[in-house]
């Protein structure tokens, strides 16, 4: 067993606080990780004070781990010590359900096994505990390779919302020429506006106010479409191949249904509750669909594209003692566009 540190939610009311604990030890197919950065994720949040109604205490949140390897298992061949790598969202699966086998872990039957929040296949009376460590165990088939060349720090929500992105861009195969919209610009919408472009597509982002999707050109859009401006977004209508909607709170879908093509999809990535009128899609043939981040297998090659076009995450580095100030400020939307906490902070 190896001491270990870290910040936790000891209930969904307060605040979170030091908690030490041990990790297992190095198994035959184990990764042993320092952590040097973990990005904060609005997923933390929601388990942290419970929104979801399945979390149990104490619970370390983090799910965009960027580290290196300090010790690997017997059977581990792909990772050396010293080597930077990356954890994402999930730290193993059945591996043998039709999902599973299909690259698809985050759908397996049996129920993934999420960083942190799930019952732990190594222990009988412990649920697993994330990236807000000084360090983490994790089976070789879910550690992923991390290249050099991008900025570290910057790469660790890639695990999360690069890959919630990635996904869907890739599933509904958009290519160069294509006319994407990346609805709400955020931690999500953010990552959305950079991959689409380096695919090649024309986007769009798609925003309540015109003032905060500015920046959305910077990041690699070539429009702002105010979706409170009803001139504006009938001048758009029928011309988009795609839609990804990243908005993460409950909102009305009809405003963005007319946007699309015959026969083309709106993809939400945002787990919120959303209304709609089903009149738009049937007089249309347009697909409204779901997607929950991607396999291990696509998180690796989202990586390697991130690596080939230089794409990070926009982020701002804060100690672990700030993770407090940081969750407020993300409930408040005062973010450009994701926190991630520098590890060094916890081990000092």
């Amino acid at each position: 067993m190896s001491n270990t540190k870290s910040y936790a939610a000891y209930n969904d009311k307060d605040a979170l606080k030091p908690y030490d604990f041990d990790r297992r030890q190095v198994g035959a197919n184990d990764v042993q990780i320092d952590i040097e950065y973990c990005g904060i994720c609005h997923s933390d949040i929601h388990m942290a004070h419970n929104d979801w109604g399945m979390s149990t205490y104490p619970i370390v949140p983090g799910h965009e781990i960027i580290g290196r390897v300090t010790s690997v298992g017997a059977n581990v061949e792909e990772f050396k010590e010293g080597q930077l790598v990356g954890v994402g969202c999930m730290v193993d699966s059945c591996r043998e359900c039709e999902p599973c086998k299909q690259d698809l872990e985050q759908h397996c039957e049996k129920g993934m096994v999420m960083t942190y929040g799930s019952p732990d296949p190594h222990s009988t009376d412990a649920i697993t505990q994330g990236g807000y460590s000084t360090q983490i165990v994790v089976d070789k088939d879910f550690v992923l390779n991390v290249s050099e060349d991008l900025d570290t720090k910057a790469v660790a929500p890639l695990l999360c919302a690069g890959i919630t992105t990635y996904s869907p861009l890739k599933q509904w195969n958009v290519k160069p020429g294509d006319k994407v919209g990346v609805i709400g610009l955020g931690g999500l919408g953010h990552m959305g506006v950079k991959l689409a472009a380096a695919m090649g597509a024309e986007v769009i982002i798609i925003t309540r106010t015109k003032e905060k999707g500015e920046d959305a050109v910077r990041l690699g859009a070539k429009e702002v479409l105010v979706s409170t401006d009803e001139e504006q977004m009938e001048k758009h209508a029928g011309t988009f191949d795609f839609l990804l909607n990243t908005i993460p709170v409950s909102h009305n879908l009809d405003p963005y249904i007319p946007l699309l093509k015959l026969g083309k999809t709106m993809a939400v990535v945002g787990a919120s509750p959303a209304e709609m009128n089903t009149m738009g899609i049937v007089f249309g043939r347009k697909i409204i669909a779901g997607s929950l981040i991607g396999g291990i297998k696509e998180t690796q090659e989202m990586l390697d594209f991130c690596a080939e076009n230089n794409i990070v995450s926009d982020v701002e580095v804060i100690n672990m003692q700030d993770v407090n100030t940081a969750y407020e400020r993300v409930l408040k939307s005062d973010i450009k566009y994701r926190f991630v906490i520098d590890m060094q902070s916890l081990k000092n």
